[in-house]
């Protein structure tokens, strides 16, 4: 029998989309969902396909998948909103909106420069370098994991270890000095490595929002080359783009 044209034909990841939305409407915030396996054969999809639907609903912040332990249903969390017309850390913009940051799992190293650092951070390859890695949490769930990379006379192991809360261009900025001009920033989504996989509780390949920055202090010199990976669903950026009014073909 031929189906009537207009006849609208549902796609199967859609309709599984729709049942997992309507699942984890129904379960209150905290509980957990079924195992994936059991999950899987009451919706008729291969876990692969499952754990792909679940993927949107993780970058919204609505489900929090812990490896080993199972599949939590997120409370309404507050989003951290920003314009990227200017530089502005976490901490400040979190403080904005009342959500308290914390910092976890601080690394301090030294490392010599790869082909990377050297051309970004314009040392030769070899030089001695400051990497700092922590863990950003709201509401103790991590949600931003930072690597910041830094010219070796910028920060000292003792300021640190006395007066670090978690962000890099808030310490510069209270310090004074050097003297802060600009950042430049590339913006992408990846998949999460499983080394940072693990530092934010999510699972291997999950989709993250990388941003890649130089920070330039006054002297036009490149003093932190940084990768910030944020969490999807807790944080909300936008820009304000200024129309072009001159005449077409001018």
């Amino acid at each position: 029998m031929q189906k009537p044209k207009n006849q609208k034909v549902e796609h199967p990841f859609m309709r599984l989309q729709i049942e997992l939305a309507r699942l984890i409407q129904e379960t209150e915030p905290g509980e957990r969902l079924p195992s994936e396996p059991q999950l899987a054969k009451d919706l008729g999809v291969s876990r692969a396909t499952l754990r792909e639907g679940m993927r949107t609903f993780e970058a919204q912040g609505r489900i929090r998948r812990r490896q080993g332990v199972g599949t939590f249903v997120v409370g309404k969390t507050r989003v951290i909103e920003s314009g990227l017309e200017v530089l502005e850390s976490i901490e400040r913009l979190a403080g904005r909106i009342d959500l308290k940051v914390s910092m976890g799992a601080l690394e301090v190293s030294e490392i010599n420069a790869g082909n990377e650092e050297a051309q970004n951070l314009q040392v030769n390859e070899g030089a001695t370098l400051v990497r700092i890695s922590r863990v950003i949490y709201t509401d103790q769930r991590p949600v931003a994991y930072l690597v910041d990379t830094l010219l070796p006379d910028i920060l000292t192991q003792m300021e640190l270890a006395e007066g670090f809360t978690g962000s890099v261009l808030d310490f510069l900025q209270k310090r004074g000095t050097p003297r802060l001009d600009q950042s430049f920033t590339d913006i992408q989504a990846v998949a999460a490595r499983p080394s940072i996989a693990r530092m934010l509780e999510i699972q291997r390949d999950d989709v993250l929002l990388l941003f890649t920055a130089r920070l330039f202090d006054d002297q036009h010199r490149v003093i932190d080359y940084s990768h910030s990976y944020f969490l999807p669903g807790y944080f909300r950026f936008h820009v304000i783009r200024r129309l072009d009014n001159s005449p077409s073909g001018a």
